[in-house]
């Protein structure tokens, strides 16, 4: 199957240019855009996660085989951490992405499609490390204020974190500390830190975890 998303941040913007560089797109890939193409649109901030958007659902849906193309890698997220974790469920999918406006296509193990990912990765380290500096600078400014941090604790939390299992293991995976997977998804990390305890199969360095625990 073959899915076509565009999406807008307002209603006072059209999907309309998205739509055409996509069926412009479907002359070089030879489909006819009549034939097995469902047309994903929605209006919606791409601030928002894309398991909070139609995006979510199409992904969730998607076998291996099935297509999804977007008139640019932007259409997937405002975050390069989102992007890349979009990019690699489709991958583990054994989905295909098309980015019609970067020519990026991952069914072909190319130069581009391989700089592509590269480059994802590292300008997610670069987010992350952003993410860290501000948070650092806000939690300090909040202290200096006299707010008193932390959220309430409790045993109950932790299944709540099964939800996340996948990003979890997803962003460890690449090389993010927990500290910034929980910036990344806005996360406590003394939950998760008893929450990966819980899992006999992730290895815990708690002095590497807690290094930073006093920004």
């Amino acid at each position: 199957m073959i899915y076509a998303y565009v999406r807008v941040s307002t209603d006072k913007q059209t999907v309309e240019n998205q739509r055409q560089e996509i069926m412009k797109h479907f002359d070089v890939l030879g489909i006819s855009p009549l034939l097995l193409v469902e047309w994903i649109s929605e209006t919606i901030s791409g601030k928002k996660k894309a398991e909070h958007r139609e995006l979510g659902a199409l992904i969730q849906k998607m076998q291996k085989g099935d297509t999804l193309i977007v008139s640019e890698l932007s259409r997937l997220g405002r975050s390069i951490t989102d992007v890349l974790l979009t990019v690699e469920k489709l991958k583990e999918k054994g989905s295909r992405l098309i980015c019609v406006k970067e020519r990026i296509d991952t069914s072909n193990n190319d130069l581009t499609t391989r700089v592509m990912t590269m480059s994802l990765a590292m300008c997610a380290e670069i987010e992350r490390e952003l993410i860290s500096q501000r948070t650092k600078e806000a939690l300090a400014a909040k202290k200096a204020a006299g707010v008193v941090l932390g959220r309430p604790k409790g045993a109950d939390r932790e299944v709540k974190y099964d939800k996340y299992r996948d990003d979890i293991m997803r962003l460890l995976g690449f090389g993010f500390s927990k500290r910034h997977v929980c910036e990344v998804l806005g996360l406590d990390k003394d939950m998760l830190n008893r929450y990966l305890r819980r899992l006999d199969n992730i290895p815990i360095d708690g002095e590497d975890f807690y290094r930073d625990k006093e920004c």
